[in-house]
Formats: structure tokens, sequence, C-alpha cells
């Protein structure tokens, strides 16, 4: 695999005009150490990010002057060329956050002048008149606001200008978008400014302490009018349909804001705005401003969706947390779910259902906040046998199957904190018995299993009240859950209830006994349901519960593994009927639990619950039992079996010489698989084995190298590094010779097609390393003369596959035809390959083109062919290899040619002959096939 190159960030360079940079040059020092200098390198550089170590010494340098005592207008200058520097960087550019840390530190001393520097700066930008720069200016007073103190102090001292600024953008960015009616690209842009604006507005009012008292009091002042323009505008667009319901959402929230800033006493803001929520304000009594500002809210005429973003606001806006909701705050919070149903009656479009889904789970937050010093009544209007809860749950009943996955995952928060609700109203009362848990649990429990909700539901539930209670009412119940895991679409729901349910239950047994007994009925509960499933289940029961619920079980315990395989184990020697039976098959259609015993192992293993392979072997499971498991009939069982002793979760975990001879006798048995799947699994659980000898042996050579005490790894064999190594290099010598042994001449497609795919993945994993790394084996080193033959002979099965993979294994062999066959049988292989080539027979064409190609790559095209004399005298004996392949083929395609024009010539005498005695789409074939083979780059 290539090294994947590292991607440069990439950051804008700040500059400064040329009249900053002529004041620059001129304030700097010859010794360069002053800030002035600092600033001229700093801009003179091309590169924003190493301009950023420069940015970070403003403020040190600074400190100095400060503590020297000194008002240098030097410094003043600079610091004015900073501030115009920030007001020109873009918000996304790091350089701005890092000068704006930076500036952070800024001695007091310079603080009355960076301000005034930032005012000034900021004072240009608000003049602004582009329609399209007012994206920029509305950024900067965004990133004034925002953790920066000379930001803030300079927008409070143009807060007049910025008011007025953002509602003159404000209205022209909405005229201009309404020009553009059916222009995507433009609205999108234009609707995006539109939506910054109003965050910062609210941004504004939020951050600035000048809000936060009785504004009414200058009621008359440019301020003032502003907001309430600003306010007008927000009002607008909230009910603008036109608008993105981003936009509309946000205008939302931007009207409970100012509505709540503005409005005194603010005491009465719950009741004006319960009014406004249900078209019922009083307009008599609504102040002038703002029945001028939101005569639309005043009088009643608001749209759905406007209704739905103002309750949003009011509950994103409003202090429902500590105490500051009087009884008007609690009838608001009543209004607000009031109003909300009514419009999920009416609401048909799926953003606007996301968007009360969200609002309905804010909702129930705010009860929560609310109830922890509420009156008695609003505790008795949430109690869970309430109408209002009643109807929050109808609407997680009717939601808790919708499509959209956010939408399920709100009703699920709204579940849980309806369960919360309802226990902050009871108070201390026990849960276990309170009647509105017990029949709502009942109402769960008598649900279908195929209903997704239900187990998003119960497992708030089993967080709520705890898991005891609901197995008191049915015990079967996590076998009931195992059961429907047959069903893909089930499968996650269902396993992540599982998980909720015994880590509940494992908890509270743990908190009720000192013994260690509650184990026992903890494993009688959750893990022999599933011992269960594993040994009879169906094929799709046992395949999930593998993927899905035994790792969770063996990552949350992992001690119960020793629970299963001592259950397992008894399970088969009691059909058996002997404590160790010999290597034997099961029911050819069940894995039984020797198929489950090898499951659970293969889990645990790959999860690293088995942190020694030979312990796990001497502690769990015998010998014996794991040949059992490697000849089993049933496919499934001899892969997992293969799988404990291939797959680890650590790369490098050194493999046993238990684990070497089982592989060994695994392979006796099994290269001959009918199943493709079964061949596929295999290949690639042995390339996973091989990958780990590799790992580990490098590893090891580290250790021979050092010279150093063996580490974990190696204490599987408690041998040297340099025995390990070599028992490395017997084991893959000894696989070799077994995959070779089954190459024999009529041995069958399966058996060839799994020998050379392992053999495959040999030259694959162990490279010829070249002199670069140490490689503990190399498949060339037990590649003789018959086993170069044996490979060759493969060509001349009637199954391509297997032409494809012992031309393909050959070719990743650092060997050369010519080290095994001398220049007579090299010219028989290639007369042999011309034969073939006008045969009859379609898959003799085949064989010949393999047979060619291997010649032209391996440089062993017979020289002594006619066509050969004239370009090997123009050959040198430093070739490339792209050149030597090149003039092969070309020698091997003039040949092929040259017959093929004899053979036209003879067809046009007599097609039926030519047919029947040498066919031309032999040579055709040949000839395709190597050239489809030249690299043509």
């Amino acid at each position: 695999m290539g090294v994947k190159k590292k991607r440069e960030t990439q950051v804008a360079a700040l500059t400064v005009g040329q009249q900053d940079l002529e004041a620059l040059r001129s304030l700097a020092e010859a010794e360069g150490n002053n800030l002035a200098a600092l600033l001229l390198h700093c801009v003179q550089l091309k590169d924003g990010v190493s301009q950023i170590p420069y940015v970070k010494q403003i403020v040190p340098l600074l400190e100095k002057v400060d503590k020297n005592g000194a008002c240098d207008p030097a410094a003043q200058s600079c610091l004015d060329i900073v501030a115009g520097i920030y007001f020109s960087l873009s918000l996304k550019n790091p350089l701005k956050k890092v000068l704006a840390s930076s500036l952070n530190g800024l001695p007091e001393f310079f603080l009355t002048e960076a301000i005034r520097s930032f005012t000034s700066h900021l004072q240009e930008e608000l003049r602004t008149t582009d329609l399209y720069s007012y994206r920029k200016v509305i950024d900067n007073v965004s990133s004034c606001l925002e953790n920066l103190r000379v930001g803030a102090a300079s927008v409070n001292n143009q807060l007049e200008n910025v008011l007025n600024f953002l509602e003159k953008s404000l209205m022209e960015i909405s005229e201009e978008n309404r020009k553009f009616a059916g222009n995507h690209i433009v609205q999108t842009q234009l609707m995006n400014d539109l939506l910054v604006g109003i965050r910062v507005s609210m941004l504004l009012v939020q951050k600035l302490p000048g809000f936060q008292g009785n504004l009414q009091e200058a009621s008359c002042s440019p301020v003032w009018q502003s907001m309430c323009g600003l306010l007008k505008i927000f009002t607008k667009f909230l009910s603008d349909d036109d608008l993105l319901q981003t936009i509309q959402s946000t205008s939302g929230l931007a009207v409970i804001l100012f509505i709540k800033t503005m409005f005194h006493p603010s005491g009465k803001i719950p009741e004006l705005i319960s009014g406004l929520l249900l078209r019922s304000a009083d307009c008599t009594s609504v102040p002038e401003w703002l029945l001028s500002s939101c005569r639309s809210l005043c009088e009643g005429s608001v749209p759905g969706p406007a209704l739905l973003f103002l309750c949003q606001g009011a509950l994103a806006m409003l202090d429902w947390q500590g105490g500051g909701m009087d009884l008007r705050g609690e009838a608001l919070l009543l209004d607000i779910a009031h109003v909300l149903f009514i419009l999920d009656s009416q609401i048909k479009e799926s953003t606007l259902e996301m968007f009360l889904s969200r609002i309905l789970a804010s909702w129930t937050n705010s009860a929560i906040h609310i109830l922890a010093s509420s009156s008695p009544s609003l505790r008795e209007s949430l109690n869970g046998n309430s109408s209002v809860v009643g109807r929050f749950l109808e609407y997680v009943y009717t939601h808790w199957e919708h499509p959209l996955d956010a939408l399920r995952h709100q009703t699920k928060t709204i579940f849980r904190n309806l369960l919360q609700i309802h226990q902050l109203t009871v108070g201390g009362a026990d849960v276990l018995t309170d009647p509105f848990f017990l029949d709502l649990t009942k109402r769960l429990l008598q649900l279908e299993w195929r209903i997704k909700g239900k187990y998003l539901c119960l497992g708030c539930l089993v967080e709520c009240i705890g898991i005891q209670h609901i197995l008191a009412i049915d015990s079967t119940i996590p076998s009931q859950i195992l059961e429907v895991m047959g069903d893909q679409s089930l499968v996650p729901y269902a396993s992540d209830l599982l998980e909720t349910m015994f880590k509940n239950h494992k908890s509270y047994l743990k908190s009720q006994t000192v013994d260690s007994l509650w184990m026992d009925q903890w494993h009688e509960t959750w893990v022999s349901p599933l011992l269960c499933i594993l040994c009879e289940g169906n094929l799709d029961q046992k395949c999930y519960v593998i993927d899905y619920y035994l790792p969770k079980l063996l990552n949350y315990s992992p001690e119960s593994l020793r629970y299963m395989v001592k259950i397992l184990q008894t399970s088969v020697d009691a059909k058996t009927g002997q404590p160790h039976p010999p290597p034997s098959s099961g029911p050819c259609s069940s894995r039984g639990a020797l198929g489950a015993l090898m499951a659970c192992l293969r889990a645990a293993r790959a999860h690293g619950h088995l942190h020694s392979a030979t312990d796990a072997w001497e502690n769990l499971v015998s010998s014996a039992r794991i040949k059992q498991g490697l000849i089993h009939q049933h496919c499934q069982v001899r892969i997992d079996t293969l799988g404990l002793l291939c797959e680890s979760n650590r790369s490098t975990e050194m493999v046993s010489s238990e684990e070497m001879q089982w592989i060994e006798f695994f392979l006796t048995y099994n290269l001959n698989s009918q199943s493709p799947g079964v061949r596929q699994q295999i290949c690639s659980l042995l390339k996973k084995l091989f990958c780990r000898i590799q790992e580990s042996s490098q590893v090891l050579y580290k250790l021979e190298q050092s010279k150093s005490k063996l580490e974990p790894e190696n204490r599987l064999t408690r041998e040297p590094p340099s025995v390990s190594l070599q028992q490395y290099k017997n084991f893959m010598s000894s696989i070799c010779s077994i995959l070779f042994g089954a190459l024999f001449p009529g041995s069958s497609y399966p058996t060839r097609f799994s020998a050379l795919t392992i053999l495959r993945s040999i030259a694959e994993v162990f490279p010829v390393s070249e002199g670069k790394f140490s490689v503990v084996y190399q498949l060339s080193n037990d590649i003789d003369a018959a086993r170069f033959r044996t490979l060759i002979e493969c060509f001349t099965s009637t199954f391509e596959e297997v032409k494809a993979l012992a031309f393909d294994l050959l070719m990743k062999l650092p060997l050369r035809a010519g080290q095994f066959l001398d220049a007579e049988k090299l010219q028989s292989l290639f007369q042999a390959a011309l034969e073939l080539s006008t045969s009859t027979k379609p898959y003799d064409c085949v064989t010949a083109s393999y047979l060619l190609n291997l010649l032209i790559w391996q440089d062993a095209v017979p020289s002594s062919l006619p066509a050969c004399l004239n370009l090997q005298a123009a050959c040198s004996d430093g070739e490339r290899p792209d050149a030597m392949v090149e003039r092969n083929t070309l020698l091997v395609i003039r040949c092929l040619m040259e017959s093929l024009e004899e053979e036209v010539s003879w067809a046009e005498n007599s097609l039926l002959q030519a047919a029947a005695s040498f066919p031309m789409y032999g040579r055709v074939h040949c000839i395709t096939s190597a050239l489809q083979r030249l690299p043509m780059k």
C-alpha cells in the first residue's frame, strides 16, 4: 500500500495597504527588534502559516514597552495597523483567531488605544454601501463580539451605527433576494447572509451589557428605534414562506429574544407570549412599539409554521431554569404544549415535522427544568396520568416508526424525558409500585416485537426503573428478544436493548448481594438464552447474534466466557457420551454445541478477551476439541474453528506451535471444499494468519537485534527469538509442501483453487525484501524444478481460474523459467504452446496464451526462432524490463502472425478443412492476450 502524502494546510497570508507598509518601514528600527519591524517582516511573508509565530509575538513586545512605562507613539501607530489587519482578515482565516487570542492578552496600558483604533476601523467598515460586501462587515461584527475584549468594546462604542447597519443590510439583502427569485445560486448566498445577519443581531443583544438594563428609559433613542426596526424585520421574515425555514426558525428565536429584552415589566412577558401564541393578544394593552413592530403577531394573523417557530423561540430564549418562572411562566409552558399539539394535527411537510419533533423534545427539557421549583398545580398538570403527558405519549406512539431516523431519535428523547417528568411530579415515591410505570410497562410488553419503537422505549424504561421490575412481569423477555434477531431490520434495536438490560441487571444484582452467587443468576438470565440460540437457532439468528449481541456481552462481562465454555463443553460431552471424543463430525445440518463453542471462542479472541492462545487451549478447551471442530461436517463450524486460530485483535501476537500443528491438520482435510464461499473464507483467514506471522516476526527480529529480554508476545513459546523464527520458517515450508502436494495431476478444481490462492497469499504477504527489511520466509526458496513444473501443469486445467491463479503466482515469484528448464525444454514448451493455439478444443488456446505470456514475461522465448535473429542482435545486456517485454511480445506475435498468414492461405482453398484441422481463433486469442498484458503507458 502506498504512503498517503500529508495534506499541507493552506492559510491566506495577511497583508496591509501601501500606506501602512510605508509607515511600518519608517517606524522600524535598524536592529529590527521593535513592534514595527516585527509587523513589517510578518507582512512581507507570503505564507499565512509562517506568519502565525510573528502574530503571537505582538503582545510580548508590547508588554516590554509597558514595563518601561513609556507611551510610545510608534506602538500606537502599530496598534492602529494591527486593528486594520484584523478587520481585513476573513472570518475563516486561522490568523484572525490567532490575532484575537493574542490581543486578549494586551496590557491594560494599551487597552484604551487599542479600543480607539478598533472603534475607528469598525466605524469605517460600517460605512460600506456595497450590498455584496455587507457579509464581510457582519462577520467582522460577529468576530468582535466573540471572545475579543477590544472588539466588544468597539462594538459597544458604535452600537447605534452597528444596529443601523444591521437593519439596513437585512432590508437590502432581503429585497435583493426577492429580485433574484428563481436564481437559486444567488439566492442561496443571499439567504445565508440573511441568516448570519439575524444571528449577529441576537449575539449583539446577548453579549453587550447595555441591553441588560431597562431600555425603555431611552425609548426615543436611535438605539431603541433601530431595535424596533429589527424586530419588525424579524416578524416579517418569520411569516415569509419564500425564505428558508432555517431563516424563519432563527427569526422566531430573535423575535422572542428582542421582546424579552425590550418588554417591561419582565414578569408579564410569559402572559404576553401566551397571548401571541394563542392568537388572543389584547391589542389595547400591548405597547405601541410592540404593536407597530409585530402587528401581525398581535392581531393573530400568524400562519402555522410561524407559530411553531415562536414556540421554539419561547422555549429557547426564556429562563426556564433556576426558578425564574412564576405561575404565569408555568401557564405559558402548558399553552405552548397546547399550541404544539394543534400544529401536530395540521403539519404535513416532513421538514416541519422534524422541527416539531425537536421543539417537543425541547419542551420536555424545559418542563424538567421548571419542575425543580414549580407549584403543586403544575406537578398535577404534568403527572404521568395527566392529559398533557398522555398527548406526548400518543405522539411518541404514532411517530416511533417514522421513516426519518432523526425524528425517531427525538421520540426516544421525548419518551425518556416524560419518564423523568413523572418521577419529578411524584417526588420520592417508589417507582416500582407506581401505577403509571406499571401500566406503561405492561402496555409496552403487550406490543409485538416487530415494532421498532418498542425497543427504544423499553430501553428508556429500563434506565429509569431498572430491569428487575420488568423481568418480574415476564422472565422470558431475553429469549423473546433473541428470537426476533433473525430479522436484520430489528437486529440493531434488539441488541442495543439487550445491552441496556443486561448492564442494568448486573448492576442491580451486584448491589443487592455480597456473595458471588448473583453471577449465576445473571448468567442464567442473559447467557443461557444466547447459548440456546447458538445451538438451536436458525442460520440468520446465529449470524446476527454472533455479530451483534455476543461481542457486546463479552465486552461487558469477559469473565462470562468461561461459563459459556463450561456449559457448551458439557453439552458436547453429553451428546457424544464420552468426555474427550475423537475427532469426528456432528450432524451435517446443525452446528450444535460444538459450533456454538467455537463461535464464542472465536468472537472472544477477535475482541481481545483471550489474552494468550496457549492459555486458552490449556485452560478452556482441549486439543482434541479443536481438532474436532476443524473437521466438523458443518462448514461454519470448521470456519469458526479456523478463525479462532487465525484471528487476533493484535497483529503482532505470536503464533504458537500448537496453532501451527492445527493449521497443518486443517489443510490436510479441507482444501477440497465444494462451497465457493467456504473456500473464500478459508483463504482469507489463512492470509490473516500469514500477516500475523510476518508482523510478529518483525518484532522477533528486533528483539534478536537488541538482545533484550523477551516481551509478552513471545512468552507463548518461551523460546529465544531465533528459535521462534526457525519454527515460523519450518511451518511455512510445511504449509507449502501440503499445498504443492495437493496440486497433483488429476486433483479437483476446488483443491487446486484453494491451494493456488493460498500460495498466492503467501507470495503477497512475504514479498521479496531486497534488503529493506527482514522477511521470515520466501516462497521462492521452496520452489524447485518439480514444483515449477507442477505450476506449469496447472495451465492444462480445463478451468481458466486455475490457469490464471497459477500464472499470477509464477509472476509474483522472483524466478525465471530458464532456472529450471534448459533451452531444449523451453523450445519444446514453446512448440507445445503453438500447437495448442491451433487446437480444435477452445480451452487449449487459453492454455497456449498463458504459456506464451509466461515465456514472454520471464524472458524465456527461444532464441532459435527465425523472428528472433534480427531483434536479438540489437538488444543490449542492460535492457530495461519493459523493453524486454515489448521485444518478446513482438517476437511471439510475429511468429503467430506468420503461422496465421499461412493458415489463412490454406483456408482460402477449403474453409471446412481449416475449421476441422487448424482453426484460426486460437492464434487470434493468443495475439489478443499478449497485447492485453502489454503495458501501454
